[in-house]
Formats: C-alpha cells, sequence, structure tokens
C-alpha cells in the first residue's frame, strides 16, 4: 500500500480583488511508497506548499483524491501517525528544547518514560543536547529549525512531512539533518520534503517529481534521471585518449587499472532548470502560481 496517494489533485484559489481563479494545483498524481524519501521540488509559487498542506487535509483539494496511509487525507489516525514540520518554525519561545519536545509528545499521549526516551534521543541526533534547557527564545534559527526537526518526530511516525528542512541550518546542521532523514528512512520512516537546496536533495532523495506552475512536469528515480546514458565514463589513475574499443588493452599497456564503466551524471539543478525551460518552451501562455 503506498504511504502517499494522490490523484487527479487539483486546487483553485480566488485571487483577491480579481474576477478570475489562480490554479495552484493542476492534475497532479503522486504515489509514494513505504521507506522511501521523496523530494517535490519547484520554483515559489509552484504548488509544493499547497500540495503539502491538502495531503496534511488543512487544505481541501478542488478536485481530485488524496489518501494518506490508507487513510482519506486529514483523517484522524493518518494525523496521528504523520509528523510535521512547516516551513516557518513556529514555537512557545518560553519554553526549553526539552520542554518543547516534552509537551508535544504529551499531545500524542505518549507515556513519561516514553516521551523522556524519546526527547533525550531526538537531542543527541539532531546536536542539540547541550542547549536543550535553554530557553527557545535564545536559539538562532537554525538551531529552532533543529528543535522543530525534533518535535516532529516525536511520536515515531510512519510519514515524515518536511517543507524546506534545511532552511537556516549551516553546513554541520545541514550534513546532520540529511544524515538523520536517512537514517529515518532506513528504519521505515517514509518522508516526504521539498527543498530549494538542489544539492541536498541529490544527497537525500530516492525520487523527485519537479512541477511547475502548479503542474507536473518531470519525476522519476534520481539516479537514473541524473545518469546520461548517452556516454560512458572511464575511471583511472592514468589514462590514454584511444578509442573505446581498445581503451581496456591501452589501460593495461600504461600499467593502468581500470575502476570502472558507468554512465557519468549531470547535476539536479541542472536537470531542474532544463526541465523549466522545456515547459515555458512548451506552453509560453500557461497560467498557474
Amino acid at each position: 500500500m503506498a504511504v502517499i496517494e494522490a490523484s487527479g489533485l487539483r486546487r483553485e484559489f480566488r485571487a483577491p480583488f480579481r474576477s478570475n481563479t489562480v490554479i495552484a494545483v493542476d492534475g497532479l498524481d503522486l504515489r509514494i511508497e513505504p521507506g522511501r524519501v521523496f523530494g517535490l521540488l519547484g520554483p515559489n509559487g509552484s504548488g509544493k506548499t499547497t500540495t503539502i498542506l491538502m495531503t496534511l487535509g488543512l487544505l481541501k483539494p478542488t478536485s481530485g483524491t488524496v489518501r494518506v496511509l490508507g487513510h482519506p487525507a486529514g483523517h484522524r489516525e493518518a494525523r496521528r501517525r504523520t509528523g510535521f514540520l512547516p516551513e516557518e518554525t513556529r514555537l512557545y519561545e518560553f519554553l526549553s528544547g526539552e520542554e518543547t519536545l516534552d509537551f508535544v509528545g504529551r499531545l500524542f499521549g505518549l507515556p513519561r518514560a516514553v516521551r523522556r526516551k524519546r526527547a533525550h534521543e531526538l537531542l543527541e541526533k539532531t546536536n542539540m543536547w547541550e542547549a536543550r534547557n535553554r530557553k527557545l527564545a535564545t536559539y538562532s534559527k537554525g538551531m529552532a529549525r533543529r528543535i522543530g526537526l525534533a518535535q516532529s518526530l516525536i511520536a515515531s511516525p510512519d510519514l515524515l512531512i518536511l517543507d524546506e528542512p534545511t532552511s537556516g541550518l549551516d553546513p554541520v546542521g545541514n550534513r546532520g539533518v540529511k544524515d538523520l532523514l536517512r537514517e529515518i528512512a532506513a528504519e521505515g520512516t517514509t518522508v516526504l520534503t521539498t527543498s530549494h537546496i538542489l544539492g541536498d536533495v541529490a544527497d537525500v532523495c530516492d525520487e523527485i517529481l519537479i512541477v511547475h506552475r502548479g503542474r507536473p512536469i518531470l519525476s522519476g528515480n534520481v539516479a537514473d534521471l541524473l545518469a546520461d546514458a548517452e556516454r560512458l565514463a572511464w575511471e583511472s589513475d592514468s589514462v590514454s585518449t584511444e578509442a573505446r574499443e581498445r581503451i581496456a588493452e591501452a589501460f593495461r599497456a600504461e600499467g593502468a587499472e581500470l575502476y570502472g564503466v558507468r554512465p557519468p551524471a549531470t547535476t539536479l539543478e541542472s536537470l531542474f532548470l532544463d526541465a523549466l525551460t522545456r515547459d515555458k518552451e512548451s506552453h509560453p501562455d500557461a497560467g498557474g502560481a
């Protein structure tokens, strides 16, 4: 069973002071399997956050359906098993980091011993242990972001939805968050994330969907999408420029070792920008948010 399954998803908004509507999401189909890290990519206004809000049941689609963990979006059981980190972290600044995690754990009905154990685990994993007793009012943006991630994980969710999870993080915090996402995915949690930092997406995501002006324009396995099947890269510590059919013999003659032959990869950034350019050229008059 897919963790998230959307079919024909569409969301329209009435434009302020105008009689027409704005299409934020237009005909989105989405299927995310268990244990995958899935990246939802697109420029500002492309419908990413709208899609997340419909998946959470916080916004009703104009048409189409979304099912989460086998239930309609917004179902109580689906919400209970879902962790969420919004793009803007809003927390109670008079609480400490550890108190914040305990408070959220109580909202989920976790026993005190479980709350304490989970809080300590997550404070360590997010590199916030030393700041656990400080009030959130004293936290930097990156520290608040890491506590926000920790609170989204406090109830050991089956699905984790993250909107720009590495926003505001320094390189160390960024790397820690990416490592944590891969760790929880390996443990069976499914992750849906958005990000403007395409290198981060390439590092952690198994699959991606690029949306533009509300419409899906490219999707698939990250490794497959980044591979350039038109060329082969030969890796060696010393190579000549012999023809392909003779290059292995040339390596041996020069005493070099042939480490492997594989398709070279482009970058996710290039793939992303090329996809948007092609879409603009194909649909020059298209609207969308």
